[in-house]
């Protein structure tokens, strides 16, 4: 399956390959779920760093996982922590 994931900042193959695994092939999905949901997701069914989460992230933003300022990576741990898993969609 082609994916323009890829054209994502902080997206590589390998990161667009495990996306797609977990039936997230756009910017679109990515962006409706939210960068810790998809995360949960990733975690389910592969081994992911928080480096991940922060990629993500920036992703969504434009931004360098490493450039994610410290309140919003916070915000995204608060969401892990609080939030229970959506349910599956299908898109």
């Amino acid at each position: 399956m082609r994916s323009d994931l890829v054209k994502l900042k902080n997206i590589g193959p390998k990161s667009a390959a495990k996306l797609i695994d977990v039936d997230i092939t756009s910017r679109a999905q990515l962006e409706a779920l939210g960068a810790a949901e998809v995360f949960r997701r990733l975690r389910a069914r592969h081994t992911v760093s928080m480096t991940m989460l922060w990629a993500l992230q920036g992703a969504l933003l434009g931004l360098p996982w490493y450039a994610l300022p410290p309140e919003i990576k916070q915000a995204l741990l608060d969401e892990l922590t609080t939030q229970p898993a959506a349910p599956e969609e299908q898109f």
